[in-house]
């Protein structure tokens, strides 16, 4: 995963399509779902540490 395009065919694979409309609400949602896919015991640690860095990347630049 380089990006976050990367992270919502990701999470599709799961079944999870998130799009409010709202960037920085899209994000936090991709970051809880991405917990609780790890929690779950779905996604390997490597992918949950690579996503979730992407993630809290681009709040950190929206924040900005």
């Amino acid at each position: 995963m380089k990006n976050t395009y990367d992270i919502q065919q990701f999470l599709k694979k799961f079944g999870t399509i998130i799009y409010v409309g709202d960037r920085l609400a899209d994000l936090e949602l991709m970051e809880e779902e991405l917990k609780e896919l790890y929690q779950s015991q779905l996604i390997e640690e490597q992918d949950f540490q690579t996503a979730l860095f992407i993630v809290r990347h681009e709040i950190q630049q929206i924040k900005k």
